[in-house]
């Protein structure tokens, strides 16, 4: 009789989690349940799942509605009736049509779904074989003085299902007030459910249909003849790239064979031993079809001069060093094997594969392209209501102001009744989803249509994408394939095309094994200098580049999975720096920690170290250990494959007898390690690629930095990286309307500021200059390019504040004059370059008008958002009466004052709940200055903005890294403008 139960994926509508819907009719006795979600078949795969723990039949439907308009709800009568009714959602998501009135035209071929309208939606009369009216217990009143025993047969008992009780109905109340964006009292009563909308009894139920007993036997009639299956352990995914499973097995020998005798040459036993044990085991557990996919993929990527970087656990394998979808030898790095497959493993290993952020849409439309749009989709994703966004939301709807809505989420209690109502109902919604949206990365690759498994939606991006998310999709069997972007790629790409433009010279950008043993590179590495550098170049990673003296490769791995955050919290990352310098102290707390950690000093750095730990400390299985990482990670929504092998561990250190102590400490270290570090073929995969952009940092620092711009991607401001330029010896220009491109771009030494930093310019105004130069040529004056161009006066005078008519040898203030003017006279007048006779430009009698050099850096500021020369020339104070910051070593341990002007800051929590922060500096000579701010200093001497800081402190070392630890920061100001221009 429950054909209508809503989740919290009926968003902003229903209450219920998925699991506590089905538990809640477990308690009930019911036995068989119907989920039809409002235009979303999100859960219900988990549904099915949950009912099935539960001993409950599910049946699996949709409820199809135009805003607040229910229409009807579709029940699947069988695995085909679920996939038609995808399709038709699908169909008018993707499309953004609304639903039709009656959805008897779309079905009226298909007999494998029910259509169930609320009352009064159609006639009874017109009701074909699989239509049927849903009656509420509060609408059998209306049957009466009809002739409804006519059609009573085509009756079925509705009895929606969408909140627990009286509390959840005004949480519903205050969900829909939020997808309305109205406040609470002016909500619509169309817009909300009735309050009755909960699990009534089946008992009660039954009461109140006692005098329509056939009402209740159609239900169940109806309900009998719905049966949805899935066995969530067959492997859902594209069985065969080629044309059998054979003929792929066949197809992956041979390229893995081919790509061997590249890699290693026809000799390498080892290499040919482990690959042949790969093959078996790849074909064993069925994945030859997913790695030629990503081989596919691949081979596409290189045909069209892509850049990619292949890592993920995928790239601990040779065969696919082999078919050169990673760059990672695992030989070399002694990768280990178990971490990419185990006979154990039930899904295939991770290949993530980047790609430039230009070029990453090609590859996902060759995708759908190759395998076909009925079997191919993005993988879709969640938001969830956390807790700023429930409080700003929440406010919203109670009507208070912004300021108490931002002082609300900072507060640890509510000040009056509103806000303790806030507080009460937010706590009930945290965690429920809030929008359906797009995964990362994930692409899915189906043998069956994908209508079989999920509804698909259009998000912006244009890519099909499932409104299921991963954790769904690889619970019934469907592994995502990782397509991801980065700008480090586009960063390199862009660099390679102005090398060549710029100095005529092609880079073998692939040629690591000379990379990674140049001295310079070393050099580079060693002094941290590494701005600009794919995943090494934050403060954090310049900072302990410099603390592990790195310069070479095997380190460089190491430190890319000890950056990450949770590791240093452990203590563990300073474990590992003391370790490394001190390799004859080490005191490892297992003889089995030394023989398996011994290359890392008896740390866990990489996952496989936390699977070799589990195995053969713990005498976990290696698919107990991957399970064990996997959970530390996130992977798993519940909490119970986590608390059992949690457990296991236990009862098998105990069984082996470890002591509780010991089996706590190792349990914690992985822990920290498991939920943040990488894989080592994942961090050697980053290294070769900070590898790349180092070449191109230390031999070609100019074009590299103008790609960093470029590309407006890194861990620092573009203004960072133009500073980085002018260090580099860029001779910077501002924007110039004949010498600007829209990007920034180089002529030898010579930087010219694109017009896409012009930060008010319109993009139809930077195309029209580009198409305007291109046709006539470059501009002669002022009066040529607005007659040409026809720019309005506000961007022209943008333009002429920030200097792009300088080549005119006029001051701004004089341009400035003449453009009011000339935009003015601008009418039906033949530009210079269309007129048979060369004109002279109106000249113009103006007193004597100049510029002044701090007026020309706050316009740059202003217009741009930064200067572009050495900022300290805007400082309001003498930089000479501070310490530089290539001084600060010879005054450790003592109390000094820096003058810096801001880059970056990272705050952090403490173990207190107090705030503290990290801060990144440069000096005059644009040297960094990093400082330590405890708490008790950030509380008292906060950061207020970008700009210039006198800062005091203690000059602290660790490891041969010199810090501040910062006592006090006072703004200091910028110099004052000139106005006085007229002489």
């Amino acid at each position: 009789m429950y054909l209508n139960c809503r989740t919290y994926f009926s968003l902003r509508y229903g209450t219920y989690s998925t699991e506590e819907l089905v538990n809640t009719a477990a308690d009930h006795g019911i036995h068989v349940l119907a989920l039809t979600n409002i235009n979303c078949t999100c859960d219900s795969w988990d549904f099915v799942n949950f009912c099935q723990q539960k001993d409950i039949k599910p049946v699996v439907g949709v409820e199809i509605r135009n805003e607040d308009t229910l229409l009807y709800m579709l029940l699947a009568k069988n695995n085909q009736g679920f996939a038609s009714i995808n399709e038709f959602l699908s169909y008018h998501l993707q499309q953004k049509k609304n639903f039709p009135g009656h959805a008897a035209e779309y079905f009226q071929n298909n007999r494998d779904v029910y259509i169930i309208y609320p009352f009064d939606r159609k006639s009874a009369a017109d009701l074909l074989p699989d239509e049927y009216i849903g009656i509420l217990a509060s609408e059998l009143n209306k049957l009466f003085g009809t002739d409804w025993k006519k059609y009573e047969h085509k009756l079925v008992v509705r009895q929606p299902v969408t909140f627990q009780n009286k509390q959840y109905f005004n949480l519903h109340r205050l969900l829909r007030a939020i997808h309305k964006n109205t406040l609470l009292s002016k909500l619509p009563v169309e817009a909300q459910a009735s309050p009755d909308e909960t699990f009534v009894s089946p008992a009660a139920l039954l009461e109140q249909f006692r005098q329509f007993p056939a009402i209740v036997t159609n239900t169940y009639k109806l309900l009998d003849t719905c049966r949805i299956e899935m066995d969530f352990k067959v492997d859902k995914n594209k069985k065969c790239f080629s044309a059998t499973v054979e003929d792929d097995r066949v197809l992956l020998e041979k390229l893995a064979t081919e790509g061997l005798i590249a890699r290693y040459g026809r000799k390498n036993k080892v290499a040919h031993e482990r690959m042949q044990k790969e093959l078996k085991i790849i074909n064993d557990l069925g994945f030859n079809s997913y790695f030629l996919i990503n081989w596919d993929m691949i081979r596409y990527a290189q045909s069209r001069g892509f850049y990619y970087v292949g890592r993920g656990s995928g790239a601990n394998s040779i065969v696919a060093y082999c078919l050169r979808i990673t760059d990672v030898d695992p030989i070399e790095l002694n990768l280990y094997f178990e971490r990419f497959l185990n006979p154990e493993r039930t899904s295939p290993p991770d290949f993530d594969i980047d790609f430039s952020w230009t070029d990453r849409d090609d590859i996902m439309d060759y995708i759908f392209k190759r395998y076909g749009r009925k079997h191919v989709a993005l993988l879709g994703s969640y938001t969830t209501f956390q807790h700023d966004a429930i409080i700003m939301e929440l406010g919203k709807v109670f009507g208070l102001p912004v300021e108490e809505i931002k002082s609300l989420q900072r507060a640890s209690q509510p000040g009056d009744k509103i806000q303790r109502l806030i507080m009460q109902y937010g706590r009930l919604m945290k965690n429920f989803p809030n929008n359906i949206s797009i995964h990362p990365c994930g692409m899915l690759v189906t043998e069956k249509p994908i209508y079989e498994y999920a509804a698909l939606f259009m998000p912006p991006k244009g890519f099909a994408t499932t409104q299921m998310d991963m954790f769904v999709a690889e619970n019934i069997g469907i592994n995502k394939f990782d397509v991801l972007s980065q700008r480090g790629l586009g960063h390199i790409k862009e660099s390679l095309r102005l090398i060549k433009a710029n100095r005529g010279i092609d880079v073998n950008i692939h040629d690591f094994q000379n990379f990674r043993h140049n001295t310079a590179i070393k050099d580079q590495i060693r002094g941290a200098q590494t701005i600009g550098c794919f995943y090494i170049e934050s403060p954090a990673m310049r900072q302990l580049l410099k603390k592990l003296r790195c310069d070479d490769y095997i380190t460089l791995v190491a430190a890319s999975s000890i950056i990450r955050p949770g590791v240093a919290q452990s203590g563990m990352m300073r474990e590992y720096i003391t370790r490394f310098h001190n390799r004859e102290k080490i005191v490892y707390l297992h003889p089995l920690f030394e023989e398996h950690l011994s290359e890392t000093f008896g740390v866990m750095v990489f996952q496989e170290d936390v699977i070799k730990i589990a195995h053969y400390f713990a005498g976990l299985s290696l698919g107990e250990a991957d399970i064990l990482r996997r959970a530390m990670s996130g992977k798993y929504r519940s909490s119970n494959k986590f608390k059992h092998v949690k457990d296991k561990y236990l009862s098998n250190c105990r069984e082996l007898g470890h002591s509780d102590e010991l089996a706590h400490e190792v349990w914690r270290q992985m822990e920290s390690f498991a939920g943040y570090s990488f894989n080592k073929a994942h961090s050697a995969s980053f290294a070769v690629e900070s590898y790349m952009s180092l070449y191109l940092k230390t031999f070609f620092p100019k074009e590299f930095m103008v790609a960093v711009i470029n590309n407006f991607g890194g861990f620092y401001s573009t203004e960072l990286y133009f500073i980085e330029l002018m260090k580099a010896g860029g001779i910077i220009h501002a924007p110039c309307i004949n010498n600007s491109e829209v990007y920034t771009s180089i002529r030898g030494d010579e930087v010219y500021t694109g017009f896409v930093h012009i930060k008010a310019l319109q993009e139809n105004s930077m195309q029209q200059i580009m198409e305007e130069r291109k046709t006539g040529g470059a501009f002669l004056h002022l009066q040529d390019f607005i007659e040409r161009t026809h720019i309005g006066l506000e961007q022209l005078n943008i333009l002429v504040s920030v200097g792009a008519f300088r080549f005119t040898g006029k001051t701004k203030k004089q341009l400035l004059w003449e453009a009011n003017f000339l935009q003015k006279k601008n009418k039906a007048h033949i530009p210079v370059s269309e007129s048979l006779f060369v004109e002279k430009p109106v000249e113009f009698s103006l007193p004597v008008l100049t510029d002044n050099a701090v007026d020309d850096l706050y316009d740059q500021k202003e217009i741009l958002g930064f200067t572009l020369s050495n900022p300290f020339a805007m400082v309001d104070a003498d930089t000479d009466n501070y310490v530089p910051a290539r001084e600060i070593g010879n005054h450790l341990h003592q109390v000094i004052t820096v003058l810096v002007y801001f880059i970056a800051s990272k705050h952090v929590q403490t173990k207190n709940n107090d705030i503290m922060f990290f801060g990144t500096f440069i000096d005059k000579d644009l040297d960094w200055v990093d400082t330590v701010h405890f708490p008790d200093t950030a509380r008292n001497y906060p950061l207020h903005s970008g700009g210039f800081y006198k800062l005091t402190g203690r000059v602290v070392d660790d490891f041969g890294v010199f810090s501040i630890e910062a006592r006090k920061t006072i703004k200091v100001g910028f110099k004052k403008r000139s106005y006085d221009t007229l002489k």
